[in-house]
């Protein structure tokens, strides 16, 4: 299965302002864009709030280019929410709703892009610990977060290769063909990896001790 992007950017290595920033600070940026974006009502400021998180994208040195990637892949969702939008609340609602979007895309990617894998994990161990006296488990739940990162690529590359496959037979067209490739593909994967964390006793729930 070849490399595919997904909607937020991968790691970029780098001694950048943004990369020596702490961890808890660039998590407290994306929550606040993630707010931001329920409070906004003017499209004017969410277009300032974009400008301002794309320009510590760039800042971070991950690129133009990776910034353009960014927002083409989430290009058509956003098109689809803002045109239906426009046709419901009219163009400055629409605008407002699109930008607060992307900001938070921008934003997640800016965390990604200048945080290794394995640091942000640690981060969010490390935010969830709190919560480990109402019975959560912080490791488990940074296990999670890192199979979500890997599985969402891998079944975005899948449907994009099976859909290369079915458009070189002409089968483009063809639900099926495009559907249940992915599908069983998809299965295979969770299987996988289902073993792959029970053979390391991972993924079940601590048994409890006898006579409790």
């Amino acid at each position: 299965m070849r490399g595919h992007g997904f909607l937020i950017a991968n790691y970029v290595q780098g001694d950048s302002l943004i990369h020596r920033t702490p961890l808890w600070l660039k998590f407290l940026v994306v929550a606040v864009c993630g707010a931001a974006s329920f409070l906004i009502v003017d499209w004017a400021v969410s277009l300032a709030v974009f400008g301002a998180i794309c320009a510590l994208f760039l800042l971070s040195g991950a690129g133009p280019r990776r910034l353009a990637r960014v927002i083409r892949m989430v290009a058509p969702i956003v098109a689809v929410i803002g045109l239906f939008q426009w046709w419901q609340l009219g163009g400055p609602t629409a605008a407002r709703i699109v930008l607060n979007v992307l900001v938070c895309v921008v934003a997640a990617s800016v965390l990604t892009a200048t945080t290794p894998v394995q640091k942000l994990l640690d981060g969010v161990v490390s935010l969830a610990r709190p919560f480990k006296r109402w019975g959560a488990d912080p490791e488990r739940f940074a296990l999670t977060i890192a199979i979500m990162l890997r599985s969402i690529p891998f079944i975005a590359g899948a449907f994009s290769d099976v859909r290369d496959a079915a458009r070189a037979r002409g089968l483009e067209r063809s639900p099926r063909a495009l559907v249940l490739p992915v599908f069983i593909t998809t299965v295979a994967y969770a299987r996988q990896t289902g073993d792959a964390l029970a053979a390391r006793g991972l993924g079940e729930p601590d048994e409890e001790p006898e006579g409790r």
